[in-house]
């Protein structure tokens, strides 16, 4: 097993060989390269690259997790500040810590991944145990997980890793074919909503889906000047440099729909989602214009007609937002999985996780049984 503090170390294709299978633009060398090489995913932005590869004993890479040591809890979206705060204040050390995850990305992927003529759960397991020992020989709190597919989140589960479950929303193609198709499946008064949202928000721009050749840098000049202005409103702060757009650009632009809206040929909002094998991933989102429901068009309604064209089973549009359900998008698990070292935090994590699973449980159902736009049977 070898730790890299870079995945140029690893190489493209020894890293996509195990990568590649899966279908996940986010696992990808190219998504994870343009994070560290545009300086957004970066050591002194808290993401230092740890990332494991095992080997065979002619060196050819047998699997590979993307782990990062963690200064902060920062650009997560699975929140243990309370967890850091608690154990800081009873004298001990929660960062750094290390970190399975892709930055910046709430969405549900593989985190260890196999070359196809390996066995999965081999591979798997010795990735895991890795992650483990590095813990101990680093010093560091703890080890967490996030996002990983429910296989995974059960190996883990049964490996000792305290479980924890949130909710995202997720819209699922039920063989529609049109737009039409899926608006029949809702109750007469969404019907009637989204078809008013998608009215208003489209009067007077022009919304086009751009992706491959089509995508341009001064479309990602547009979108950065939008991703800031949001973000900055937002959180404060954006997490990504105008370079990793040029990055994901040059070498995924057939795995990306960036959806921009023009007002006399002048781009004035745009979404950017990144395409899997199966499903449409909405990342970021921005606009300069205050324009009713236009958030709504670009990052739901336009990835559902996206979605479709394409085929794929079911978009992603990242994580909270209560409001997506009212536009088709319906609650479902996501996990996460974590180590801690130092039992004096660990019981107390998980106590609280304990009583935290069936809490979201509960509301998932609930939402799903009050709130869903579909047509009752």
């Amino acid at each position: 097993m070898s730790v890299h503090d870079q995945i140029a170390d690893i190489g493209r294709e020894a890293w996509d060989a195990c990568a590649r299978p899966t279908g996940d633009p986010f696992v990808s060398y190219d998504f994870l390269h343009a994070c560290e090489a545009s300086g957004s995913a970066a050591p002194r932005q808290g993401w230092a690259p740890r990332h494991l590869a095992l080997r065979d004993e002619d060196n050819a890479v047998l699997g590979v997790m993307p782990l990062y040591l963690k200064g902060n809890s920062q650009g997560e979206y699975v929140f243990d500040h309370s967890w850091a705060d608690a154990y800081e204040r009873a004298g001990g050390r929660y960062y750094p810590k290390l970190l399975g995850a892709v930055p910046f990305t709430p969405a549900t992927g593989p985190r260890f991944l196999n070359h196809p003529h390996t066995d999965a759960a081999t591979i798997r397991q010795a990735l895991l145990q890795g992650a483990l020992t590095l813990v101990e020989r680093l010093g560091v709190s703890s080890l967490h997980v996030n996002f990983p597919v429910e296989t995974e989140w059960s190996v883990m589960t049964e490996a000792g890793l305290l479980p924890r479950q949130d909710i995202q929303f997720i819209w699922r193609n039920d063989g529609y074919q049109t737009f039409d198709d899926f608006l029949a499946a809702l109750s007469a008064n969404r019907r009637k909503t989204i078809k008013r949202e998608r009215r208003d928000a489209q009067a007077d721009l022009d919304i086009r889906v751009l992706t491959g050749d089509a995508l341009t840098e001064a479309h990602w000049d547009a979108f950065f000047a939008f991703y800031m202005d949001t973000g900055s409103r937002k959180w404060g702060q954006p997490y990504l440099t105008r370079d990793f757009f040029t990055r994901v650009g040059q070498t995924m632009a057939d795995r990306i729909a960036l959806v921009m809206a023009f007002r006399d040929d002048t781009p004035i909002a745009g979404a950017l989602n990144f395409i899997g094998r199966d499903a449409l991933y909405g990342r970021q989102w921005g606009t300069l214009e205050d324009v009713p429901f236009l958030h709504f068009e670009l990052c739901y309604y336009q990835a559902i007609e996206f979605a479709i064209s394409r085929g794929l089973s079911r978009v992603e549009a990242g994580a909270q937002g209560e409001h997506k359900i009212a536009r088709g998008y319906l609650p479902s698990p996501v996990y996460s999985a974590h180590f801690i070292a130092d039992p004096a935090l660990r019981d107390p994590v998980a106590r609280y996780l304990d009583g935290e699973r069936p809490a979201m449980q509960a509301e998932m159902a609930a939402m799903t049984d009050d709130l869903s736009p579909y047509k009752r049977a």
